[in-house]
This record gives structure tokens, sequence and C-alpha cells, in this order.
């Protein structure tokens, strides 16, 4: 549990940290060859440990130095191809095992059902329709407590032209794993483009796949017969980035957030300054930094990259929390994002959920009934709660309401937290924030005393 007691401003430097979304798919496309991975600028997160079990289930060999964020994998052989049950919801990775292991292997592939934080349905249909497109049979069966996929590609897969309905980064990548050892060439349309998929597709060109990307959202990749060693170096998180340069202007602070990269925060910049947020740009970083009230009216709508982040909108929610005026945020991405927004209203927040497309976009949400679009009225004070997290971004939101909010709050469900953000108790106290971590019982105990 965490307990925060609100009003101090934060000030000073914190380093963003290797991207959570890039890490964890770069470790899974390792089993696609059996030669040696060497990552820098690993998060020590607990979303890369579950990955690297779940990878060391299949046969990976992995040597992890968590002080020097290095970590070492390779996988000279499959041990099985059947990932157990106990990895069933645990996260979005399972599904990627689908397309990183068709090509190496014809044994039938067993992948639990997919997992991750609940803000909506994320459905796999995307991910299912290419891979059968490249050849592969995939099945869903039930089990004893929670469902698998089955598949297998005895006679090989071969290229060919995909056309993704949605460019969904889980299903772009999957159709690029799956398409690297595909006879032919793989043309992917309307591809997802985010830093973190770029970043997959580097590094499967120094592991020695043809992979280009073109105009369109397209994307070739060659049959790859020969691979190499590789060393890759992870790219900073832009959401961690975002989130703390948030934080840093909501409690009216000054936060130089190392290894911030502004060709990954573009569009999130430009919305910052929209109310008056200040930044300044570094080559090693960005400043983050408060200057003078902040005006909202602002008009924000989620989308793919290079559109407004979806996982940059729960902290700035927040921070329009404390802007003036009325601001209107359309989620286009998740039909169930904004659960958490009741939260943030007991702690005193103006916040209208509708159902309504409230945007110039009409998305594939509209006319569903799904609370999809906000309206916030600021600026409002925040007063301190007892928080449950229901899932990662929403417990940073929650973190970042906690300080800026007049008393204590104390946070529990810290296991979401822990997924993306490293060290974060410590990061935030060293940059002044009153914030200690402690077990539940140790923390009901002392407040007794």
């Amino acid at each position: 549990m965490l307990k925060i007691i609100g009003g101090n401003p934060l000030m000073g430097e914190v380093t963003a940290g290797g991207a959570k979304n890039a890490i964890t798919k770069m470790l899974v496309a390792s089993l696609i060859s059996d030669r040696t991975c060497f990552f820098r600028n690993v998060p020590n997160i607990s979303e890369v440990e579950m990955t690297v079990a779940l990878c060391q289930e299949i046969g990976m060999e992995v040597q992890w130095d968590q002080k020097e964020h290095t970590m070492q994998v390779r996988s000279p052989e499959l041990k099985t191809t059947y990932i157990p049950q106990r990895f069933s919801g645990a996260n979005r990775i399972p599904i990627l095992m689908i397309g990183a292991l068709l090509g190496r292997t014809d044994a039938d592939i067993v992948v639990p059902t997919v997992g991750g934080c609940k803000i909506g349905k994320r459905p796999v249909d995307f991910h299912l329709q290419a891979l059968t497109s490249l050849g592969a049979t995939i099945e869903y069966r039930e089990m004893k407590k929670d469902g698998a996929y089955f598949a297998q590609s005895h006679q090989g897969l071969t290229g060919t032209i995909i056309d993704l309905p949605y460019p969904s980064v889980g299903a772009t990548e999957n159709t690029i794993l799956a398409a690297c050892r595909a006879k032919g060439t793989t043309v992917i349309k309307n591809a997802a483009m985010e830093s973190e998929v770029l970043d997959l597709i580097l590094f499967l060109q120094k592991m020695g796949v043809s992979i280009q990307v073109d105009v369109n959202r397209t994307i070739y990749v060659k049959e790859t017969k020969e691979f190499h060693d590789v060393e890759h170096t992870v790219i900073p998180d832009r959401i961690v980035g975002a989130s703390l340069g948030m934080a840093a202007i909501a409690t009216k602070g000054s936060v130089f957030v190392r290894d911030a990269r502004q060709d990954h925060l573009v569009t999130f910049l430009n919305k910052l300054r929209e109310i008056g947020g200040d930044f300044r740009v570094y080559n090693d970083g960005i400043e983050f930094r408060y200057r003078k009230p902040l005006v909202g009216n602002l008009h924000l709508e989620t989308a793919v990259h290079p559109g407004f982040m979806t996982d940059w909108q729960q902290p700035f929610v927040v921070l329009l929390t404390q802007v003036t005026g009325t601001s209107v945020i359309h989620e286009t991405v998740y039909e169930n994002r904004f659960g958490y927004t009741t939260t943030l209203c007991e702690m005193g927040a103006d916040i209208h959920s509708f159902n309504e497309c409230l945007g110039g976009h009409i998305c594939r949400f509209a006319k569903r009934d799904f609370p999809h679009s906000i309206v916030i009225k600021g600026s409002t004070p925040l007063t301190g709660q007892n928080i449950s997290i229901p899932d990662l971004r929403a417990g940073f939101a929650y973190v970042m309401a906690a300080l800026i909010a007049e008393g204590e709050s104390n946070i529990d469900n810290l296991q979401f937290l822990d997924r993306g953000y490293e060290d974060l108790t410590e990061k935030l106290s060293l940059l002044g924030a009153k914030i200690e971590r402690h077990a539940k019982k140790d923390l009901l105990t002392s407040q007794t005393l």
C-alpha cells in the first residue's frame, strides 16, 4: 500500500527507463531464432518478470543484471510449445507466442487466453485472421478453467497480403513475427506504427530479417533463413516519461525527465502546451515545469499513433481537473477506459461521462452504449481518499491525484502499478513527494498505534 500526503511540488531529475511495451515484445521475438540477444535499458518491472518466466517455460536461457539494466537471452531449442494455464490472464504477451513459434516448430502450439488490464474488450480476432491468412490453423478450445488457442502450421507459412481491419499494435506485431519465417514476402497493410512497433522492427532487422516500412502504414517482411546475434538498446518508455512530466506540472514543480524523447511525445507535448504546460527539450531529456496557471477548454481525442496515445489519457485527465475551463476527451481506442474517473470524482473532481462520440471523428464505439467520452470541469481541489487501483494506467493517475490532493491518500492493489513503473516510490520520494510504501498490515498497525 502507498501512503501519500499531497501538496508538495515535485522538483529534481528522474529517468524514464526502458519501454515496457518494447522489451516484452522483443523478448518474445527472440524466440524466433537460436541466436544470442543482448538488451540494454531493460526496466526492472513485473511485466518483464512475467514475460521472462513465460519465455523460460519455452526454453529461453536468461541472464538478467537488474543493477545494470541489461539482459542476455538465447533459446537454443524449444523445450515445449505448451504455455501452461497459470499464464492465462497474466498479460497480453502469450498470444504473441503463436506468431513467434509458428515458423520455428511444426508442433502444435497451445497458448492460454489473453489478459492484461480490464479497460475494455481487446479481442484477438485481428491476430487470428492475419495468422490464418499466412497458413496457420488456429482453434479455440475450452480448458478446465480458462480457454486456450491451439495453433499449428504443419505445411509451413506462406507470405501474403494482409489488410488489418484496425491498426492494432498486437496484431501488427504478431503478424510481423510470423512473417519472418513465412515463405516469400508478406505485406501488412493498415499496420500500427507506434514507437514500440518500430523498435521491434529495428531489432528484427539487426537479427537478420529483411523488413521495410513504407507509406500508408504498410510493412514488407521477407522470409528469413539466417539469423544473427543482436545487441539492442530498448527505447525509453514514452508513457512513463509523459506521466512523470504531467505529475511535475500538476504539483506546480519542475522535473527533468532524462531520456524522454521529443519525437516520441510530439502529440502529447502539443496538448500540454495548449493548456499552458511548459517544457524545454534537451539532447538527453525534457524538463517539464509549471510556470503559470493552466487554462483548459481543451478538446482531445485519443487515437492510434501518431494521435494522442490512450495510455496518456488517464494522467492527463487528472491534470485537466486542475485547469480552468471545461475540457472534453473522446476515447476511441478502448470502450471502457473511463471507469477510474468515479474515484477521481470522489476526490472532488467534476467529471461526467457520455456514451456519444464527443469529437470530430465518429469512432467504432458510436451508438454502442459505451461511456467513451467525458467532460471535465475545472479547476477543482482534490482531497485524499482510500483508493484501490483497477489497472496499470489508472494506477498512476491515482498516484498523481494523491500528490496534488489535500490530506492523506492510501492506495492499494499496487501489483498493477508495478507492471509498468520501476521503483516509483523511490523516484517520487527523491523528487520531494511525501510517499511511503508499506505492507498493508504494517500500515494498519501503525495507524492503530
